[in-house]
């Protein structure tokens, strides 16, 4: 099943294009990374997703249903987590789990979603009083009542510590091992790469890339780094790496490493040259190209 199907999706907003006939399908039970750089659209993709804005042409589809013509269908089986939030009044954090259990008709725990978010010893306290990184696991909380399908997180990190960043990511893998689809919108690319089995990228409205991490490296030519270590740098072999096809940069680290930076396909050749030149290998080391790198790559460095 499909879990989210957009077609030729267009947005504008007078004159500006926030989305430029986006076609995106998303596979039940994945978890799809989203990414680009502020102003991409990826708010007013999510934003047409839960039917807060519709989109100028095209058609969005979320769990089968028409995102617009069954709102409320789809909120029912979908789990939100905002970029932005106001807690409610001076509702303690169980009241607001309670809220969103009673608003989804769901027969969750309350103490036990708020203990699972690691916000259990906070759910007497008024919400409005939570730090930001307490907010944002109470929306996690709220987000996971009812057990949804679909799960659609924007910036699920921010404001989160490394140790609740590191649990958010395993509350994401325990949802997809559940089976359920996760739409991650962040721009913390390391949190993503963690995660995701696949990414999008979307750039000026216009969806760039989309596909695994591995795959958009082969697609991008991205470069990594190999350094090797030998027994000596030969007279010319610094030269001689530089023109393999591939190769982007190498530099001498020290009297006998050479760092390349280069295509993987490249880096066998560059430890065959390194041995015809007569000299010994006594080290490799290799790293691919990162999320970062490939961002960069197909967003022009945005």
């Amino acid at each position: 099943m499909v879990a989210i199907d957009l077609t030729d999706v267009t947005k504008r907003y007078g004159d500006v294009s926030a989305l430029q006939g986006v076609d995106l399908t998303v596979e039940s039970g994945e978890v799809f990374g989203f990414l680009g750089p502020n102003g991409a659209g990826k708010s007013t993709t999510i934003d047409i997703l839960l039917d807060h804005a519709r989109p100028t042409a095209g058609q969005a589809e979320v769990l089968g249903m028409d995102a617009q013509a069954q709102t409320v269908a789809v909120r029912e089986q979908t789990g939100v987590l905002p970029e932005q939030f106001g807690p409610l009044g001076e509702m303690t954090g169980r009241e607001h789990v309670e809220f969103t259990i009673e608003a989804k008709s769901a027969d969750d725990d309350p103490d036990r979603i708020l203990d699972r978010v690691g916000i259990a010893h906070a759910a007497e306290r008024p919400a409005s009083g939570y730090s930001k990184g307490m907010t944002q696991r109470l929306m996690l909380g709220m987000a996971l009542v009812g057990k949804p399908e679909l799960l659609i997180l924007d910036e699920p990190t921010t404001g989160l510590d490394p140790n609740g960043a590191r649990q958010m990511r395993e509350i994401v893998r325990e949802e997809s091992e559940r089976g359920a689809t996760v739409f991650f919108s962040s721009h913390i690319l390391e949190q993503v790469e963690a995660v995701c089995d696949r990414v999008g990228i979307l750039d000026q409205g216009n969806l760039v890339a989309v596909d695994s991490i591995d795959g958009l490296r082969d697609a991008a030519g991205a470069t990594g780094e190999i350094a090797v270590t030998l027994d000596q740098l030969p007279d010319g072999l610094l030269d001689d790496i530089g023109s393999i096809p591939g190769v982007s940069s190498v530099t001498a680290n020290g009297d006998e490493t050479l760092v390349a930076g280069c295509e993987n396909p490249a880096k066998g050749t560059v430890v065959e040259t390194c041995q015809q030149a007569g000299a010994t290998v006594q080290n490799i080391e290799t790293s691919e190209a990162s999320l970062e790198d490939l961002f960069a790559a197909y967003t022009g460095g945005a």
